[in-house]
């Protein structure tokens, strides 16, 4: 038995499909959804989503958001959300290093753009970390028998 599961961001859908478990981390700590789960409706933070389907899984950074859960379907609206095997590790690096400046320069008095900034920074620490963890196991074939090229 499966559960589906759809991950979209604000400008794509992620991933869709049939998965024996969705891994999602919930603003109280980590949850898994099995088929048949309890309907649910949860806010998401920072952190990684992990679907596994026939042994296989697949890691998504995730970026705040909510996830809706139904005993057939898994629904996540994320913020921001990408697969990890998609990580620009280089692009990734130039973001925190901006994010880092900006928060130096940038005085706490001025609360939103530093908000902003201290966001962009999680973000792009949460997507390194990521790609640096997940990546050295993504070099196995993934879901549709493609093999993870890198960067």
């Amino acid at each position: 038995m499966t559960i589906h599961c759809e991950i979209v961001s604000q400008d794509r859908i992620v991933f869709q499909g049939d998965v024996d478990i969705v891994v999602l981390p919930g603003t109280d700590g980590e949850m898994g959804i099995l088929p048949n789960h309890t309907p649910l409706l949860t806010t998401l933070n920072f952190g990684l989503i992990r679907v596994r389907q026939k042994g296989q899984e697949e890691v998504f950074t995730v970026a705040g958001g909510v996830a809706e859960v139904q005993p057939t379907i898994v629904t996540v609206l994320a913020d921001a959300a990408e697969n990890v095997a998609e990580i620009d590790v280089k692009r990734a690096e130039a973001a925190r290093e901006r994010a880092v400046k900006a928060m130096e320069e940038k005085s706490r008095d001025e609360q939103d753009s530093y908000l902003a900034i201290e966001a962009a920074l999680r973000r792009s620490n949460l997507r390194l970390d990521a790609a640096r963890r997940y990546r050295r196991s993504a070099q196995r074939p993934s879901r549709l028998g493609e093999t993870d090229k890198g960067d």
